[in-house]
């Protein structure tokens, strides 16, 4: 059998609070992360994910850091599994210095 001919298995995933997709497919080898998301037309489920600008991993680990590539440049490899990830909807820095100071301010006014 021609290998170029061959395909290798992937998974596409999604997750929101209320709902999770996992959509598995065969792409052809060289197939990046972000064609992987286009070829999968998770968007038809999830018309909110913009696959030009959402950021992505594989398994936990977040494309284009930690010397991965983009998702634009980034060749699965058989099994992998590109996570598509939601935006943050606040900086949880900001969120946890916002609840030590309204604590701050609590303790303040009971003493």
């Amino acid at each position: 059998m021609d290998q170029s001919s061959e395909l290798i298995k992937v998974e596409v995933a999604y997750a929101l609070p209320q709902k999770q997709k996992i959509i598995e497919l065969k792409v052809k080898p060289g197939t990046t992360a972000l064609a992987a998301v286009k070829l999968s037309d998770i968007v038809h489920h999830f018309p909110e994910i913009d696959p030009a600008t959402a950021a992505m991993g594989i398994f936990g680990q977040l494309l284009g850091t930690k010397g991965l590539a983009l998702p634009g440049d980034y060749i699965l490899q058989p099994g992998d599994r590109v996570e598509i990830y939601r935006p943050l909807i606040a900086d949880p820095k900001l969120v946890r210095k916002q609840r030590a100071d309204k604590a701050r301010k609590e303790r303040a006014g009971q003493g």
